[in-house]
């Protein structure tokens, strides 16, 4: 059975990704994972005791599993309970590493997060942790804003920047994709430095049919030197119910024009929830062939 893993610090902001991700894998028919990632302290000072509080570590996991089933029970009702749904406390002192061990261990093939994290963990601050997965997990990485409600996905917008690792991640969004029926919306936003965008976008629509067989799939070429702004008003011109961009490690997200500044603005906007893909690891993507 595929894996969605949805990982939580019990912030606000993480209840509606939780709401979502459970919704997500009723539709689509998946395990989901429910993760909260802790440290505990260690006790340094106690020569010759091997254990100078005993069962800590056992307490330790067994409060935050009842912290789990507290937050679950409050948002999702009983329907926790079921068995496709597993509940996990994971001890590390890393909340990205711990998420990465937890999303290998299962074979996720999504993680959900929320769009910001809570101040509580320290690495749960504006973003920070969604930046870190994106770069280093296995799969791809799905932003919730907060107050987002869950909408089966049915027109869904790729940025491009006719790059070869788009065509892999493409070929995997259409597999998500198909299962919901959703509509790909290929754009490219242009600016005036740019050579001839609408040639290379056909160049790329000719490539990417070459090795997609999915049919609903849109293209688009854009003019603007205010990238943000107008991908924003496209988003809402077309409704788009999911934005995905691609993440390709030392070339920034997309290389020419979503640079850092830019993911940063997408990630603070928080009207659509954001899927990242990452060119290195298109090869460990576990679409359709998860355990």
């Amino acid at each position: 059975m595929k894996t969605i893993l949805y990982t939580t610090d019990f912030s606000n902001n993480s209840v509606a990704a939780l709401k979502y991700a459970y919704k997500m894998s009723e539709q689509m028919e998946t395990r989901l994972v429910v993760a909260h990632v802790f440290n505990y302290p260690t006790i340094i000072g106690m020569e010759g005791l091997d254990e100078p509080f005993p069962h800590t570590e056992e307490s330790a996991f067994k409060m935050h599993r009842t912290k789990l089933e507290e937050f679950c029970q409050e948002h999702l009702g009983n329907v926790w309970k079921n068995p496709n749904i597993q509940l996990q406390a994971v001890e590390n002192n890393s909340v990205v590493k711990g998420i990465i061990a937890t999303a290998e261990e299962w074979h996720a093939y999504l993680i959900v997060v929320g769009m910001k994290g809570g101040s509580v963990i320290r690495e749960m601050i504006m973003g920070s942790t969604t930046k870190h997965l994106i770069e280093k997990a296995p799969c791809p990485v799905l932003s919730i804003p907060t107050n987002t409600s869950y909408i089966q996905p049915k027109i869904i917008v790729y940025a491009t920047d006719f790059e070869e690792e788009d065509v892999y991640a493409i070929r995997k969004l259409a597999e998500m994709a198909d299962q919901f029926d959703a509509v790909i919306k290929i754009v490219h936003i242009a600016t005036q430095k740019e050579y001839q965008g609408d040639l290379q976008m056909e160049w790329f629509k000719k490539t990417l049919k070459e090795k997609v067989s999915y049919e609903r799939i849109d293209f688009e070429v854009l003019f603007s030197e205010d990238i943000f702004n107008t991908l924003r008003i496209y988003l809402g011109d077309i409704n788009a119910d999911l934005m995905v961009m691609l993440e390709r490690g030392h070339k920034s997200i997309v290389k020419k024009w979503f640079h850092r500044d830019l993911v940063k603005k997408m990630e603070s906007y928080g009207k659509v929830p954001l899927l990242s893909f990452r060119g290195s690891n298109h090869q460990l993507f576990y679409f359709k062939h998860a355990l």
